[in-house]
């Protein structure tokens, strides 16, 4: 198959999990967020010089190239594994940025105001990372955390999900359980397959596991 070929079959499945289009690169801390929820998630690549409704124009100039170097490893904390492939095609340059899961999360990106803030990438968004998938991260890098002890702070926390999907502010309120608290314990519950989370309307909500 040859470079063509190749890219019209990866344009052809659109934008998704694991693969974004990127029409060009003006800001490199934008771009940064892309490989932050790519890293945080299951990996992907982003087509850069390909516009939304699939139309290969090209990236400019090589100043727009070095952006995307910029973007992996000026713009993200720590810094993300990333492979640049450049292909061309009738006169236009398409760069495919390749960006593997990382075993450290979180890979954060730094906005203007130098705020780190971690993403994950659901369906075709970048979609800021909430505090419990933060003490989820945590929680996978503790050797010591393997274990879960079934308290009454614990009990109240999963009776409190029963039947009900709620945001984390709403398990706060119903649980009565101090919200630093419930964080921690949401994400050791996830760990243990005991509760999920779910994205609807913009929002996390969080449940008992069927």
């Amino acid at each position: 198959m040859d470079d063509k070929r190749y890219l019209q079959s990866l344009i052809r499945e659109g934008e998704h999990q694991q693969q974004d289009f990127k029409y060009r690169v003006s800001d490199a801390m934008k771009l940064a967020k892309s490989v932050s929820a790519f890293a945080n998630t299951d990996g992907g690549r982003l087509l850069i010089g390909v516009r939304d409704d699939g139309h290969m124009s090209g990236v400019r100039d090589e100043e727009e190239i070095y952006m995307m170097h910029q973007a992996a490893y000026r713009y993200c904390r720590p810094q993300a594994s990333i492979k640049f492939d450049t292909y061309h095609i009738e006169g236009r340059h398409i760069v495919i940025a390749t960006v593997p899961p990382t075993d450290h999360r979180p890979v954060c990106a730094i906005d203007d105001e130098g705020k780190q803030r971690a993403y994950i990438r659901i369906a075709d968004e970048n979609i800021v990372a909430s505090p419990v998938h933060l003490a989820i991260w945590r929680e996978s890098q503790n050797p010591q955390g393997t274990m879960m002890t079934y308290t009454d702070t614990v009990r109240k926390l999963i009776e409190a999900m029963q039947d009900q999907r709620l945001t984390l502010n709403q398990l706060v309120r119903r649980s009565g359980i101090p919200r630093p608290k419930v964080i921690t314990l949401l994400a050791r519950l996830i760990r243990f397959h005991v509760a999920q989370w779910e994205y609807t309307d913009q929002q996390f909500l969080f449940s008992q596991t069927p």
